[in-house]
């Protein structure tokens, strides 16, 4: 199975299209037009089975050296699933991602913004 494509991030308040530019065993990627938002899933098979969404976004920005010059920034958000080969179904690991996610994003993203705060 595969994820539909095109795929859909809201960025900013925007809603951005990726469509499919990569398919592999067990990897696709989706980015959008312009390059600036990319989306990769993987899944990686041996003694344990390792699952990964990450979202990539770049722009361009002044440079805080050179203020007259613009320079490329770039950051990255991802999940990694972690899981054994037997012992867990996808329904307990989907709760497991739903209750990470809802305590991320609980109380209008008020965990989201003490972790990139640096808190612990």
């Amino acid at each position: 199975m595969a994820f539909n494509d095109p795929q859909s991030l809201t960025l900013a308040g925007a809603a951005v299209s990726l469509p499919r530019t990569s398919s592999a065993d067990g990897s696709g990627a989706f980015t959008s037009n312009d390059g600036t938002a990319k989306l990769t899933v993987s899944n990686q098979y041996g003694k344990r089975i390792r699952r990964q969404a990450r979202v990539s976004y770049s722009k361009v920005a002044p440079d805080p050296l050179i203020a007259s010059q613009n320079i490329r920034f770039d950051a990255s958000v991802y999940m990694v699933v972690d899981q054994p080969i037997t012992g867990f179904t996808v329904a307990e690991l989907s709760d497991i991602v739903k209750a990470f996610t809802t305590w991320l994003s609980a109380n209008t993203n008020a965990n989201t913004t003490k972790l990139l705060g640096g808190e612990n």
